[in-house]
């Protein structure tokens, strides 16, 4: 089976082209500069010349807050890139596997909403997700949403905390936001098994399970590192006033596919790489070519 890794810069692509290559299948991983999802043309082109049988897509517009002030180029890339890509992978006959977000939701839900909850995106980022769901939806094509997401190749909360622990003495963290932090090695392993498997199109959840909040999930990182968690205060979100609306409670049920173990168990698990003491799968392997 031959893949593709869209936005193939990214923290999470490096480690689905790492749990691909091991399988020893032909993939290729390439970032914006490489194919532009948002030029029509050449990702006609590059898909009828390359003929992936799975496209994996992680690129995407992350930036939660710039996009309250720049939707539209935001959607640019979130919704109308997404529904090019669904169409051109479903009349080349390959399979679309497209990453989407918690964010879809309100987060005012009394428990975690599963895979078929109605979507009611509270902030720009949200919305342009969602349109990319449905583009690729449309298409018959497959969602995998997930969240909190961490790992060693990229921005994260995880190594936001690990740097503050070292430069300040005490650091406050919002405990009024619950979710499912997810390690990125974790989701690669469940988006290839998705890809290989007889499941049909649609969408999927792809989290941990448990559930925590931001200053909860900072806590196991200091303890992790050796220092007091008491160092960690919990504060309202208030004190961090931000351009986008967050969900508040914005957990996902896994009732379709297979779950992912619990978070604190992946968090443990992931250290050594976040730490550097392990290398990162990224690295170990690096760029498969054609």
């Amino acid at each position: 089976m031959r893949w593709l890794v869209t936005g193939g810069r990214g923290m999470l692509a490096a480690d689905v082209l790492h749990r691909i290559a091991v399988t020893g299948e032909p993939v290729l991983a390439l970032g914006r500069d490489e194919l532009d999802l948002c030029d029509a043309r050449a990702v006609r082109d590059f898909v009828g010349a390359y003929r992936p049988r799975v496209v994996v897509n992680c690129a995407g517009w992350t930036a939660v807050d710039l996009a309250e002030t720049r939707e539209t180029e935001a959607m640019e890339v979130n919704g109308t890139a997404v529904r090019t890509l669904a169409r051109v992978c479903e009349r080349a006959g390959a399979r679309l596997v497209h990453l989407s977000t918690d964010y879809v939701f309100d987060g005012t839900a009394a428990g975690p909403y599963p895979e078929d909850a109605e979507p009611s995106p509270v902030n720009a980022y949200g919305r342009t997700k969602l349109a990319g769901e449905r583009a690729a939806l449309e298409h018959g094509q497959y969602v995998v949403r997930t969240a909190w997401l961490y790992g060693a190749g990229g921005p994260n909360f995880v190594r936001t905390m690990t740097r503050l622990a070292a430069t300040r003495p005490v650091v406050d963290v919002v405990d009024d936001q619950r979710g499912q932090p997810t390690w990125s090695a974790d989701l690669a392993d469940h988006l290839v098994r998705l890809a290989q498997s007889d499941l049909p199109p649609g969408v999927y959840h792809a989290v941990s399970a448990g559930e925590t909040t931001w200053y909860g999930l900072a806590r196991e990182v200091f303890a992790l590192l050796g220092e007091d968690p008491d160092r960690v205060r919990p504060v309202p979100s208030t004190a961090f006033p931000r351009p986008a609306r967050r969900p508040a409670t914005s957990l996902l049920a896994v009732t379709r596919g297979e779950p992912i173990r619990h978070w604190r168990d992946a968090l443990h698990a992931a250290w050594p790489v976040l730490t550097g003491r392990a290398p990162h799968a990224g690295q170990a392997v690096g760029k498969v070519g054609w």
